[in-house]
C-alpha cells in the first residue's frame, strides 16, 4: 500500500472550505450558530468561578464587549450600557471555557473502528468530515480550546481544520496543532506486516539528530503550533515500552522548536523516557503511566507538567469488558492511580488532557471526573482545566480566567461544579471569542 500523495489533504480541505464559504449566509444544519454582535453582552449567572481562586462569587455579573471581558463584579459596580444584551443564566455557574490539552479530532472511538483500520482503511475525506462533527460536539460541551496532538495518519489535516475554524467555515474550539507526531523509525504502527511492505504510519518517522532537525523544521513550515515526540514506545522485547530517542536527540528537537517560539511535548510512559524528556526541556509529559516519585520530583523541579490522560486507558479497558466501580481494578488502573497520586504528592503541575478520540468527542468531561476520582478536589480539577492548563500552554495572559481584559471564552453549567464535578456535563451556555455559540433560551 502506497502512502497518500502530497497535496491530497490540501485538496480535500480546500473543497470543504469552498463549500462552507458558499453557504456562510445560512447556518449549516446541526452546526451551532455563532452570533457576532456589535452590542455589549451582560451575563447574569447565579455564581462565577473565575478559574484562579478556590471560591465562587454569588451574584456577580460579567460584561463582554467584542471578544473581551471588560468588567466583572456586583451589579451595582459594573456600569451597564443602555444597549447591552442581557443573558440571564439562573441557577448556573459561569466559568472560563474548558481546555483539553491532549486531543485527536481525526480519530473516533476504538470500539467503533480500530486504530489500525482508521489509519489504513478510512479515506482522508471521511476522517476530515468526521472531525468537523467532533469539533462541533466538543465546543457545545464547553471545551473552547484544544491542543491537538497528532493526526494519526491524516497528514496535516489539523492545519486545515484550524484554518476553517479561524475563518468561521466550521464551528469548533480554537486549536493548537502538532501535525504528525514524531516517532523513531521502526518503532510505531500500524505493524505486523511483512518486512518488505512499506505500510503507511500513523506518525512521522525520524532517525538521528539531523533527520529530527529536518522533520521539526518541516512540520513548523507546514503549520505546527507545537511539536510532539514519542520519547518511548512499545518496541522492546515482547512489545514492551522502551525509550526511543536519546536525551541528546530530544534536546535537539527542543532547541529547534524553541528557536521558533514553540514548545515540545513528549509521549512517555516509562521512567527513563520521562527522565530524558524532562532533562531535555519538554513542556509536558503525556500519559506518564509508570512514573516514579523520583521522576515526578524532577518534573516538579523543572516545572514540567503532566497530562495524565486517565480517561483514555479507562475507556480502552471498558471496551475490553471491564466495568469501573463493579469489577476489581485491573493492574493497569492500579498503576495509573499510583502514578497520578505520586505526581500530585510531588507537586507536578497537572495539565488537563484526556486523549479524546480514543473515546467520544464531546465526552471530554470524563477526564475531570476521573481526576477527582483519582484524588483531586472538584475545585482543583476545574482550575486544572482552566487557568492551570492555559498557563501550561502559554495562553495564561488571554485564557483560563474570568476577569477584565481576558478573551471572552465563557461557559455556564447548571448547578455548582465546585461541589459536584459532574455539573460540567450540564452545559447550557457557551461563548467563544465573545460570540454566542449556545444559550439557554435557544
Amino acid at each position: 500500500m502506497r502512502r497518500p500523495r502530497r497535496g491530497t489533504w490540501r485538496a480535500l480541505l480546500t473543497a470543504l472550505v469552498v463549500a462552507g464559504t458558499a453557504n456562510r449566509a445560512t447556518p449549516v444544519a446541526g452546526q451551532p450558530a455563532a452570533e457576532a454582535s456589535a452590542r455589549p453582552v451582560l451575563l447574569r449567572p447565579a455564581r462565577v468561578f473565575d478559574g484562579v481562586s478556590a471560591q465562587t462569587t454569588t451574584g456577580a455579573v460579567v460584561l463582554v464587549r467584542g471578544d473581551r471581558i471588560v468588567a466583572v463584579g456586583a451589579p451595582g459596580q459594573v456600569p451597564i450600557p443602555a444597549d447591552a444584551e442581557v443573558v440571564e443564566l439562573p441557577g448556573m455557574t459561569l466559568l472560563p471555557g474548558l481546555i483539553d490539552a491532549h486531543s485527536h479530532v481525526l480519530l473516533h472511538p476504538y470500539n467503533e473502528t480500530s486504530w489500525d483500520d482508521q489509519v489504513l482503511r478510512e479515506p482522508l475525506g471521511l476522517r476530515v468530515a468526521r472531525a468537523t462533527v467532533h469539533l462541533r460536539n466538543t465546543l457545545l460541551a464547553g471545551f473552547t480550546t484544544l491542543r491537538e496532538l497528532g493526526t494519526e495518519g491524516a497528514e496535516y489535516a489539523d492545519v486545515g481544520l484550524k484554518q476553517a475554524i479561524d475563518e468561521g467555515v466550521i464551528a469548533g474550539p480554537r486549536l493548537l496543532v502538532s501535525t504528525r507526531a514524531i516517532v523513531m523509525k521502526g518503532s510505531y504502527a500500524p505493524r505486523g506486516f511483512a518486512p518488505e511492505v512499506d505500510v503507511p504510519q500513523g506518525a512521522e518517522e525520524a532517525s538521528g539528530i539531523e533527520d529530527l532537525a529536518r522533520v521539526v523544521r518541516d512540520q513548523i513550515r507546514r503549520g505546527a503550533d507545537v511539536i510532539k515526540i514519542y520519547a518511548d514506545y512499545r518496541w522492546g522485547p515482547g512489545g514492551t515500552a522502551q525509550p526511543a530517542f536519546t536525551e541528546a536527540e530530544i534536546a535537539r528537537v527542543v532547541e529547534i522548536a524553541g528557536s521558533s517560539g514553540r514548545a515540545v511535548v513528549a509521549h512517555a510512559v516509562t521512567p527513563e523516557a520521562m527522565r530524558r524528556a524532562t532533562r531535555a526541556g519538554v513542556a509536558t509529559i503525556e500519559h506518564g503511566d509508570n512514573g516514579t516519585s523520583d521522576v515526578f520530583r524532577l518534573m516538579a523541579e523543572r516545572g514540567t507538567a503532566l497530562c495524565p490522560t486517565i480517561a483514555a486507558g479507562d475507556a480502552i479497558l471498558g471496551y475490553g469488558g471491564w466495568r469501573r466501580g463493579v469489577d476489581p481494578d485491573p493492574p493497569r488502573i492500579v498503576q495509573k492511580r499510583a502514578s497520578v497520586r505520586a505526581a500530585l504528592e510531588a507537586g507536578v503541575p497537572i495539565c488537563n488532557g484526556s486523549d479524546v478520540g480514543v473515546f467520544a468527542h464531546g465526552d471530554n468531561a470524563r477526564e475531570l471526573e476521573l481526576l477527582v476520582e483519582y484524588g483531586m478536589t472538584p475545585v482543583r480539577a476545574l482550575q486544572t482545566a482552566t487557568g492551570v492548563t492555559a498557563r501550561v500552554l502559554g495562553l495564561g495572559d488571554r485564557l483560563g480566567a474570568v476577569k477584565a481584559g481576558m478573551v471572552a471564552d465563557l461557559i455556564a453549567v447548571e448547578g455548582d461544579p465546585t461541589r459536584e464535578i459532574g455539573a460540567v456535563r450540564r452545559v447550557g451556555f457557551v461563548m467563544q471569542n465573545g460570540r454566542l455559540v449556545r444559550r439557554p433560551d435557544r
